[in-house]
């Protein structure tokens, strides 16, 4: 499933993904690794393959390895099928996810109840999908009640958190690119 082996690869993204990793602009990127700005710009999108020269210039602008850059590339095309677990769900929260290796979405699904002290804010955009149950969502400082279909969409930078509502609820979140960052709750007034 999902064999990559003869695919060719796609840098770009993980180019761009370690780029916007270290915040650094396609100026910083160019003049470090000598390469003009629209090149890079153009590998970024896949419209462009660097030459093994330019992809380490490219590596060593942005402080790792071409190797590193290649293992982190997408292929250019892929199917990869994620099959649902086998037997019920039993009484303990669990995470899947829903989309393997490295691409510019991330979705996974929560089964039951999860820390709902824990905040969480993602740089990127994010949907919320309630698949089962129902589920209560703080964000901007204003609760959500979400049920079964429905779905509330945040975009980056907001800072939110979740708790199910009734037992078995799954809670599907899709979230543009991979930059997630989860920080403790801080106490309440």
């Amino acid at each position: 499933m999902g064999d990559h082996k003869e695919q060719p690869l796609r840098v770009g993204a993980a180019v761009r993904r370690r780029r916007r990793a270290l915040e650094l602009t396609l100026a910083v990127v160019a003049e470090r690794s000598g390469l003009s700005v629209p090149f890079l710009s153009q590998v970024e999108n896949d419209r462009a393959r660097p030459s093994q020269s330019s992809l380490e210039r490219v590596a060593d602008a942005l402080r790792t390895t071409a190797v590193e850059l290649l293992a982190a590339a997408d292929p250019a095309c892929s199917v990869d099928v994620v099959r649902a677990e086998p037997g019920e769900p039993g009484p303990e929260p669990r995470v899947r996810s829903l989309v393997r290796g490295h691409h510019q979405m991330h979705a996974q699904e929560f089964t039951g109840d999860h820390d709902a002290g824990r905040e969480f804010q993602f740089r990127n955009d994010q949907l919320m999908y309630v698949a089962e149950g129902a589920v209560e969502i703080e964000a901007e400082g204003r609760a959500y009640r979400l049920g079964r279909g429905d779905s509330l969409y945040l975009t980056g930078g907001v800072r939110h958190r979740w708790r199910a509502t009734v037992s078995d609820t799954r809670l599907v979140v899709v979230a543009v690119a991979e930059h997630i960052e989860a920080v403790r709750d801080r106490p309440r007034p």
